[in-house]
């Protein structure tokens, strides 16, 4: 039988791989190569036909899934105690996300402007810095002017490289990507409140 949480579990995974890595980025100026490359797929496979091929497959999401597991289990002895931001970024990512999407104008743009980067990206990479670059301006013109802002904290002399906060914008970008998936296949904040086992089992399944 058809489990809808399976589904969502794999967007909530995106969501959350993405803002682990913003918050690498901020702290370090650094990104994991593999995660920064499944996080900029899922921004340009605008079509994919299931939330698992967003990705790349379910094994590009595992440590999306791994930081779910121990969100919502309490965390264990084996893994470090949970990043206390992320929580507060994945929630203004949704209310982000929620906004984005009755602005049909911005939206539309933000469209049109990955679609403009495809061809570069399929040359050069999704993560040449000219496409991150390019996918940092393109969410600095259009998301960062919805409110709530997404604040990212880190070290402030990384966060004053532009190429930094280029990095950091790009995967925000797919951040919402995530965000927007999760409500596309009946995501909600409730979910994330009353839900929690569920989300958790879904998690524990994939991961085997």
């Amino acid at each position: 039988m058809f489990n809808p949480m399976s589904e969502r579990v794999l967007a909530l995974a995106g969501l959350v791989q993405a803002l682990a890595q913003v918050r690498r980025i901020a702290d370090t100026g650094q990104a994991d190569a593999a995660v920064l490359g499944t996080a900029l797929d899922s921004v340009f496979r605008v079509d994919a036909d299931s939330p698992a091929e967003v990705y790349g497959g379910v094994a590009a999401v595992r440590p999306g899934l791994v930081l779910l597991r121990d969100y919502f289990e309490g965390g264990n002895n084996a893994s470090p105690a949970p990043d206390e931001q992320l929580p507060r970024l994945a929630l203004a990512v949704m209310q982000l996300e929620r906004r984005f999407v009755r602005d049909d104008e911005m939206a539309g743009r933000v469209h049109a402007g990955i679609l403009a980067q495809s061809a570069a990206a399929q040359r050069q990479g999704n993560t040449h810095p000219e496409v991150l670059s390019a996918l940092g301006a393109l969410y600095s013109e259009t998301l960062s002017h919805l409110r709530p802002r997404v604040l990212v904290q880190g070290n402030p002399h990384y966060l004053g490289q532009a190429s930094v906060v280029a990095e950091v914008r790009a995967v925000l970008l797919a951040a919402v990507r995530s965000a927007v998936l999760w409500r596309q296949l009946g995501g909600s904040l409730w979910d994330l409140l009353l839900r929690r086992r569920e989300l958790a089992a879904a998690a524990r399944a994939y991961l085997g």
